[in-house]
């Protein structure tokens, strides 16, 4: 495995979610297709990073993870195959990527790899000064750097962690382990980022939810600044700017116009370099004390998820 590609985000309030995440979130947009937006940060690679889809309802429509090589995919598909786990097959190329192999985890979340990609190529309007850059900068909006992680609702974190382990060979970073003895939540990794997929416990009553999604900003400055253009245009802020304890980013977690939660994360570019590390687990008690500093997690963030369950929000 490489690394998370794209993450496709379902919206029934299409127009004003493709404002929100271009004009004030500044993502960029690369194409319109059907009732598909394809969208990335100005320094991500690849052609899309975020697929935004109009829907009869918010959610997730699938998580995108690009493998090392074609070999890689051959040998996660072999194993995906033969784990039990439901397979959908391969699909067609998407205007970002080749073909992909798609199957579903214990809980409705739908998965896909593939190996061949487009990378984005810039106009010269869009060129950056630096050579290394995939695009440049961009002068309006919060404008994230790239793709960092997202985090996905389950009724059993460790049956999804074992659907990780098995199908995308992840390592679970950190965990939190409860008082009866349940996984709360894992941090999975497929590189060295110490995390690119979460999975935490739904306490919503729903099944196969989104959580939020992740863009990573370079400073802790950039998080202050969002809150600023969030609140001057109207979006809601569910909680931060404030520090996790677990995984340690500073963050700031805000609902696009349509209700799904989307964070801004600075990490302070902690990777895991040890080919020994360790998984980490809090336990419920030190969970309980909240985040690193800052306010108290607020009850909205453990109930919240997309799409919305009929009489519980």
């Amino acid at each position: 495995m490489a690394h998370l590609g794209h993450v496709e985000v379902l919206t029934d309030r299409f127009e004003e979610s493709l404002d929100f995440f271009t004009r004030v979130y500044g993502l960029k947009l690369s194409t319109l297709s059907g009732e598909c937006a394809y969208l990335r940060a100005w320094d991500d690679y690849e052609f899309h990073t975020l697929k935004l889809t109009r829907h009869e309802t918010t959610g997730i429509g699938h998580v995108s993870y690009r493998v090392s090589s074609p070999a890689a995919l051959e040998r996660r598909v072999a194993a995906i195959k033969a784990s039990g786990y439901k397979v959908i097959g391969w699909v067609e190329d998407e205007p970002g990527h080749g073909r992909a192999f798609q199957f579903d985890d214990p809980f409705g979340h739908r998965f896909e790899l593939y190996w061949d990609t487009r990378r984005y190529l810039p106009e010269d309007q869009d060129r950056s000064a630096l050579k290394n850059q995939a695009s440049a900068v961009p002068n309006s909006g919060i404008a994230p750097r790239r793709l960092d992680h997202l985090n996905l609702l389950s009724e059993d974190v460790t049956a999804f962690r074992d659907f990780m382990v098995t199908c995308l060979g992840a390592r679970v970073t950190e965990q939190i382990r409860l008082n009866n003895g349940r996984l709360g939540g894992c941090w999975f990794t497929v590189n060295n980022k110490t995390y690119d997929l979460a999975c935490t416990e739904e306490h919503g009553g729903g099944h196969g939810r989104f959580h939020h999604v992740t863009y990573a900003t370079d400073q802790r400055e950039d998080i202050l600044r969002a809150a600023d253009i969030m609140l001057e245009n109207g979006i809601h802020i569910e909680t931060g700017p404030h520090k996790h304890a677990v995984q340690g980013t500073f963050f700031l977690y805000v609902w696009e116009p349509a209700g799904n939660r989307v964070e801004l994360a600075n990490s302070g570019a902690r990777l895991i370099l040890a080919p020994d590390w360790e998984t980490v687990e809090w336990t419920e008690e030190e969970r309980k004390k909240g985040q690193a500093w800052g306010l108290k997690t607020i009850e909205t963030f453990h109930t919240h998820g997309t799409p919305p369950v009929p009489g519980k929000e």
